[in-house]
């Protein structure tokens, strides 16, 4: 298998000016509701409900035997969590992710505390391991489950001020974490991570960690360290992983990647001389590295 960066917002970017004024005014909504507690507290009322259980999404299954986000009416939600004895106040954890095209703003929440099974009957659904999952949902369906697993994590490991040591709190949508002492503001963080593919001209070369699944290469990738650009970073991680000096840099895209602790993928490409390619592999860091043919890729990805 192949690890590859998917980026469902770049086929907005040659839409219509009437899709674009939709997109602005619900990125205006979104950012209101992100200043406004009562006016975001209003709009989970009417709005759609994501769950997780333990930072693992509910997915229904569909007419057509696929599998979707279980996206909840917000009475409903509320309904089964009184039939299950939660207390009433769980819903207002719930964190704003998004708006549907609608105007329809979208909330996650986690309902670890309940019993699984209990709200897996009540929802006709399971929850599933977030990666598995994005093998099974479309491109459009992926990136509000990251998004919303990502700052349920935030949430749950960034509850005390690091200067003070005091609980912070947390406005409505769930934006931001403040220190009641110092007035110290917390935003979520996203972790720099550049990945990319290595190509001598004719072969692109992959790599592979002990933990990955059986059979699975990937391109290389590696955190950005203080200090460095994003080409210094590609450079170093080339050279510590398989002991090759990269020639050129060309950006690819970004994306947002919930793993480990919200990461952000910037995806590259890069060659290296046709007369240097003797890899030698860092052992402590991949497992294998190899070239691959153009067949090889093109068989793999079928």
């Amino acid at each position: 298998m192949l690890r590859t960066l998917r980026i469902p917002f770049s086929a907005t970017k040659h839409l219509p000016s009437r899709c674009c004024s939709g997109f602005v005014s619900r990125t205006r909504y979104v950012n209101q509701l992100k200043e406004d507690d009562e006016a975001c507290l209003a709009a989970l009322q009417n709005g759609h409900v994501f769950l997780f259980h333990h930072l693992r999404p509910l997915l229904q299954p569909t007419k057509t035997g696929t599998l979707r986000p279980a996206a909840l009416v917000t009475p409903d939600v509320q309904s089964f969590l009184e039939r299950l004895g939660s207390n009433p106040s769980l819903l207002k954890e719930s964190v704003l992710i998004g708006c549907s095209e609608q105007n329809q703003a979208q909330f996650c929440l986690d309902v670890g505390e309940l019993d699984q099974a209990a709200v897996e009957e009540a929802c006709t659904g399971n929850f599933m391991d977030l990666g598995k999952s994005l093998f099974l949902l479309t491109g459009e369906e992926a990136p509000l489950l990251t998004k919303g697993q990502a700052l349920l994590r935030w949430h749950q490991t960034s509850r005390f001020c690091s200067a003070t040591g005091q609980l912070t709190q947390r406005n409505q949508a769930g934006s931001q974490r403040v220190c009641p002492s110092n007035g110290i503001v917390y935003y979520p963080k996203m972790s720099p991570v550049v990945i990319v593919l290595v190509s001598d001209g004719k072969q692109c070369l992959l790599g592979r960690q002990s933990s990955f699944p059986r059979g699975m290469y990937s391109a290389l990738a590696g955190f950005c360290d203080m200090g460095e650009s994003l080409e210094e970073a590609l450079c170093r991680e080339v050279a510590e992983e398989v002991g090759l000096e990269v020639l050129s840099i060309s950006y690819s895209s970004s994306q947002h990647w919930p793993f480990p602790h919200s990461s952000f993928m910037l995806g590259c490409h890069a060659t290296v001389s046709p007369t240097h390619t003797q890899l030698q592999v860092d052992h402590a860091e991949l497992e294998d590295a190899r070239w691959f043919s153009v067949e090889e890729i093109r068989s793999a990805l079928k």
